[in-house]
């Protein structure tokens, strides 16, 4: 799973990767973003939006708020398995912002070593997210998604056994795109980035 990312890049350069049309957010780098905490996405309304969702999924129709404690990740190959995830997969995509994610390996007495990954010119890029809102305890609309993780390239194998889904730039618009709905088509976006075209950092 992916629970630990970060985003440095600027707001111009968010605006210009994402040709983002309108901003519907404050926008500051993050250092270290992790669930439960708020980061930023792009949906597709008439134009490019930037927008904030709290990490960590609830559904609209959840009774337990406490719920996005737990849905930060959501597997591709279950999405249409899910009921949290099978509705909002057609219709509720969106890209999570990053530059940089980290994934924990297994070390000596159980110790984590963190290992931190990024496309090797060090651009943002977009996660494969899905998002859904519902009110909050003081009745305001509460906007979560959760990250959508695959199966690891040949450079995060050797150190975790999943990896986040990143979109390419080539397939952000069909992403974005409510109009797509075909699971088949959505699903084959879902693959490993290559490795070829990301580094580990140190």
């Amino acid at each position: 799973m992916c629970g630990r990312f970060v985003l440095l890049a600027d707001l111009p350069q968010v605006v210009d990767a994402f040709h983002i049309g309108e901003i519907h957010c404050d926008y500051a780098p993050l250092s270290e973003a992790y669930p439960g905490q708020n980061v930023y996405a792009v949906v597709r309304g008439t134009v490019n939006r930037l927008v904030q969702f709290r990490w960590g999924l609830i559904p609209s129709w959840s009774k337990e708020p406490a719920s996005g404690n737990r849905m930060f990740n959501a597997r591709a190959e279950t999405l249409m398995e899910k009921p949290s995830f099978r509705g909002i997969f057609k219709r509720q995509r969106c890209l999570i912002l990053a530059d940089g994610f980290y994934e924990w390996e297994k070390g000596e007495k159980n110790k984590k070593i963190p290992h931190y990954y990024r496309l090797v010119f060090g651009e943002p890029f977009g996660f494969a997210g899905l998002y859904d809102s519902r009110s909050g305890a003081d009745g305001r609309l509460l906007l979560t998604c959760t990250l959508i993780t695959t199966m690891p390239n040949d450079l995060i194998r050797r150190v975790h056994d999943r990896m986040p889904a990143i979109i390419s730039r080539d397939d952000e618009s069909t992403w974005l795109d409510p109009a797509v709905s075909d699971p088949c088509r959505l699903m084959a976006l879902l693959h490993p980035y290559p490795a070829a075209a990301m580094e580990e950092k140190r």
